[in-house]
């Protein structure tokens, strides 16, 4: 087994998780630049660019942020985040999740977080989401994996002020049992 990494390449037949690179600014921007996808989240104004400029530099430094690739095309669809490890809690946040809305309904998220869980319960024994406490739509999208809502927690994102925040847990038994 490999050692565990906050930025692992990873594939299924149709989508690629490459490391986010700085260069990958313009393809990301492009994507986040459309405001519905953003209507449901804490901070409604991310498709900014001054604001979106934050999220990716907060995005760069968290050593574990992800671009999502479509195999096929080679087309960017959205991003997403491995962080706050905890060793001692044996724990991992997946999240800063978004996707283009002709991404949405299609499996890709599904296929994404599938992908992480699978990988990171390699390592640790919980996987825990914060989701806005208004995204209705992320909130669903979590529970059909099998997370349940453990707490609420105001959450500061990179250079943002702090939003109520629903955080979900899914254990690896649980995991487990849903993919056997």
């Amino acid at each position: 087994m490999h050692p565990f990494s906050l930025q692992p390449r990873l594939e299924t037949d149709t989508l690629r998780l490459l490391p986010l690179q700085a260069a990958d600014f313009a393809d990301l921007y492009a994507v986040a630049a459309d405001p519905k996808i953003w209507e449901q989240h804490p901070n409604k104004d991310r498709w900014r660019q001054e604001v979106f400029t934050s999220f990716f530099e907060g995005a760069m430094q968290s050593g574990g942020a992800f671009k999502v690739v479509d195999k096929a095309t080679g087309a960017t669809l959205g991003s997403t985040r491995l962080y706050d490890y905890n060793a001692p809690d044996n724990s991992i946040l997946i999240g800063y999740t978004f996707y283009g809305r002709e991404s949405w309904g299609t499996g890709v998220n599904q296929a994404v977080k599938r992908l992480l869980l699978d990988y990171v319960f390699q390592f640790v024994d919980t996987v825990r989401f914060h989701i806005g406490a208004g995204n209705v739509r992320s909130q669903i999208a979590i529970q059909r994996l099998g997370a349940t809502k453990v707490a609420e927690q105001e959450v500061a994102y990179y250079g943002e002020p702090p939003q109520l925040n629903f955080v979900y847990a899914i254990d690896k038994p649980t995991w487990a049992a849903r993919t056997a």
